[in-house]
């Protein structure tokens, strides 16, 4: 069955953004005029798909209240009615992992494949792209058959390792990967892969099953590497697709991580970035003499 749903996990706390986090979900941080979460879903509707379900939690209310319209605003919806999203919300009632909120997505799946895309990361598409993006790909290697999950992958330097999950397997002549072992956030010494998740995935009803039955780590997190690593070890297929020349994941979990990402959109906008552009140029200069 064709693969039209979605689940953004969003109950994070964001306590490393912290004061900022204290009055709004980090995934409503603004880049530029509109809020993290806003540019995931706009990613999501352009990658074909047609019903999404947040997994909120403690403050996120936000979020609900962002993408219905307002009439004393003047505004009407902020995705367009004629792309047929359907927006859905349930509650994580505490956090508990990654593994643990996709929990709350097994009967919203209906025993159907889901797209996962965490809400605290954007990914830019590559300038001038001729081809689809990361999601559609994603969701087309899913449709092929045959696989467990479809998990998109991006190079990271040595030192960046240990900040992820990685996987290790072997690339295909079609450039895929057949995915051996995921692993969370492993010295960068003990893993010769440096391929980590880059915040998009597709599961199948079989992954969402396995995290029911997924015990907490020493954290009391589920982890979703825990689950794949059952699968892989049943003999199910996992492949992973590498982000395309251009594509580029950006974080907003850490403050350097979020300031980075909404300078780096800011300065390629085309509306206003020529002006941005000279203005940096000058406070540089300032600074630098």
């Amino acid at each position: 069955m064709p693969v039209t749903d979605a689940v953004i996990p969003v109950a994070g706390l964001g306590t490393r953004l912290l004061p900022a986090t204290r009055s709004q979900p980090k995934e409503m941080l603004p880049v530029l005029d509109r809020p993290v979460v806003q540019h995931v879903i706009e990613e999501l509707v352009a990658g074909g798909i047609g019903r999404v379900l947040f997994v909120t939690g403690k403050r996120k209310r936000a979020i609900e209240d962002h993408f219905d319209a307002d009439p004393e605003l003047g505004s009407a919806p902020l995705i367009d009615p004629r792309a047929g999203l359907q927006i859905l919300y349930t509650r994580q009632p505490r956090p508990a992992g990654l593994g643990d909120a996709l929990r709350y997505a097994e009967g919203f799946a209906e025993g159907r494949g889901v797209l996962v895309a965490l809400g605290d990361a954007l990914i830019e598409p590559a300038p001038q792209a001729a081809g689809p993006g990361i999601v559609r790909r994603l969701i087309d290697a899913y449709e092929e058959g045959g696989v467990a999950a479809v998990i998109a992958v991006e190079r990271v330097p040595d030192h960046a390792v240990s900040r992820y999950g990685i996987v290790v397997g072997r690339q295909r002549a079609d450039g895929l990967l057949e995915v051996s072992s995921v692993l969370e956030k492993p010295d960068p010494a003990s893993v010769p892969s440096r391929m980590a998740v880059a915040a998009r995935y597709v599961l199948s009803p079989a992954v969402l099953a396995q995290l029911q039955l997924t015990a907490p780590d020493a954290s009391g997190e589920v982890q979703l590497a825990d689950a794949f690593r059952a699968l892989l070890e049943r003999g199910e297929r996992i492949l992973a697709v590498p982000l395309a020349p251009g594509e580029r994941r950006h974080d907003i979990g850490t403050v350097a991580s979020y300031s980075a990402t909404f300078l780096r959109y800011a300065l390629r906008d085309p509306r206003f970035g020529a002006q941005l552009r000279e203005q940096a140029a000058a406070l540089l200069a300032e600074l630098d003499g």
